[in-house]
């Protein structure tokens, strides 16, 4: 049995707007028929606008061409609050007020609490990369540690430059290693949306997971086609691309052929990420995005990485599927509309 679609318009774009705004987008059977707000630059206008959900500075006009179910007054305007119960169409209900209050705090919450999860499981990622960041410190470290002991007694001045030079070079390549997992680690910033070119935050997400095991024979081809861009968190989209790359490495134990595709295609913005590993079997398929679900030995994996993924990517508008055949490997597949 199918059911209509709940129509549902927002007024007030500050804050309350952009929680419950996050908050419906995620929601089946709820369609978003418009947001409300005077300023232009309000939050939630602005996340609106990028989501392309009609966006209007009078009540009046989207009452009238949306014809809403729910009414959703968070603008805390007794004057609007007038307005609505005048014009709205008939059958429409109304949740204002204290009502309207209490949700936001709840969407708020619901919000910190998912927030905090996707820190937590990226924290538990650093984690499990620790004895690959510790290799790549330690290179290095061993370099520097070699040449500082040189220069006690060099006493030849081009020696020394060169030697101060290697020193240079290693000193930047832990530096760089800090930079990545410090830019992978940071917390998203709220409604601090961007545009996000994908071929380079997959770059990036390679160089992060490439620490989950010790890579004895890894082969990565990359067929990007295109430099597809998307408005995103640029944390978020880099957090989807670590845990689907992350995956693929610990499925092929380190041996095998990642393929990272890019593409534009049929009005959508592709992205493909393919092992050669030893597959998912088929009565797994329908549950690796259930939260908790896992196939890892019990402390090796939160079973949250595939949930919290396909939240992220839906945040966006976007969809993931998995193809997979026992023994040959996998493919996650993730489609956004076209910037």
């Amino acid at each position: 049995m199918e059911f209509q679609p709940l129509k549902v318009l927002i007024l007030g774009g500050g804050k309350g707007g952009s929680a419950l705004l996050d908050l419906f987008i995620h929601i089946p059977n709820v369609e978003l028929v418009g947001l409300v707000d005077k300023d232009p630059s309000a939050p939630a206008i602005r996340r609106a606008t990028d989501l392309n959900i009609p966006v209007c500075d009078q009540a009046l006009d989207l009452l009238a061409k949306t014809s809403p179910h729910l009414i959703i007054d968070v603008t805390g305007n007794p004057a609007m609050a007038q307005l609505v119960q005048a014009h709205k169409p008939s059958g429409a209900e109304v949740l204002g007020g204290m009502a309207a209050r209490l949700l936001w705090n709840i969407v708020q919450h619901e919000a910190q609490l998912q927030g905090q999860l996707y820190q937590t499981e990226k924290l538990a990622n650093i984690g499990t990369f620790a004895s690959g960041i510790a290799h790549d410190i330690n290179n290095p470290l061993y370099v520097i540690l070699g040449l500082a002991e040189n220069l006690l007694v060099e006493e030849n001045p081009a020696a020394i430059r060169d030697q101060a030079r290697e020193i240079l070079d290693s000193v930047k390549r832990i530096k760089a290693l800090s930079l990545d997992l410090s830019l992978y680690a940071r917390r998203s910033a709220p409604y601090d949306l961007r545009n996000v070119e994908l071929t380079t935050k997959l770059d990036e997400a390679l160089k992060i997971a490439r620490y989950a095991t010790m890579l004895q024979d890894l082969s990565v081809v990359k067929v990007y086609t295109a430099k597809p861009v998307i408005k995103a968190q640029p944390e978020d989209i880099l957090h989807v691309f670590v845990n689907l790359i992350t995956n693929a490495i610990h499925a092929m134990d380190g041996r095998g052929t990642l393929t990272l595709g890019a593409e534009r295609a049929d009005g959508k913005t592709r992205v493909t990420i393919t092992d050669t590993g030893c597959g998912i079997p088929p009565d797994h398929l329908e549950k690796i995005f259930e939260p908790f679900f896992t196939t890892k030995d019990p402390g090796k994996g939160t079973g949250l990485g595939l949930h919290n993924v396909r939240t992220i990517v839906e945040k966006y508008y976007g969809h993931i599927a998995v193809t997979s055949e026992v023994g040959k490997g996998t493919t996650f597949t993730l489609e956004f509309q076209a910037t």
